[in-house]
């Protein structure tokens, strides 16, 4: 990615199979670098069968954000008409807007209410969400998702 990239220079299109690879690459790589105290309980060669046989042709709409040379900097998907599942940027795509326009296409492909878990220790994500409306209303002790982290459901109504 150019260090001048910014959101307005990339694509985001739908997710077609062929991007199982690279979606997975940038889900690995920005959860070791923005959650790095979560434990691995899954490979990387379990984390792409998942990625390809469930996330991508399950999920009622996944986005992905290519830069100015085809490469993917992020993705975004929603699960069942209004969960935000997952949102997931490079590392070095963070703070260019990316992310907000990914998230803008989650809202308009769900066409009302939003959902979404984050870690409570994930300060960043969690200021992203409430810079974009969501609002905090329930916290976990860890016990509904693999990694028994704490987290926090999020909604937002347009």
């Amino acid at each position: 990615m150019r260090m001048t990239e910014n959101a307005y220079d990339v694509r985001i299109r739908p997710a077609t199979p062929q991007d199982a690879e690279a979606v997975t690459g940038v889900f690995l790589a920005s959860r070791a670098a923005a959650l790095p105290y979560l434990p691995r309980v899954h490979s990387d060669e379990d984390t792409l069968a998942w990625i390809t046989h469930v996330v991508l042709p399950t999920s009622t709409a996944v986005r992905v954000a290519e830069g100015a040379g085809g490469e993917l900097l992020g993705f975004a998907v929603l699960a069942g008409g209004d969960e935000l599942d997952h949102l997931y940027l490079r590392p070095d795509a963070l703070r260019r807007g990316i992310g907000s326009r990914l998230l803008a296409e989650v809202r308009e492909a769900a066409g009302g209410p939003l959902k979404l878990y984050v870690f409570q220790r994930n300060a960043a994500a969690r200021a992203f969400y409430e810079r974009h409306g969501f609002t905090a209303v329930a916290f976990d002790d860890g016990s509904r998702n693999e990694g028994g982290e704490p987290d926090v459901l999020y909604r937002w109504s347009p």
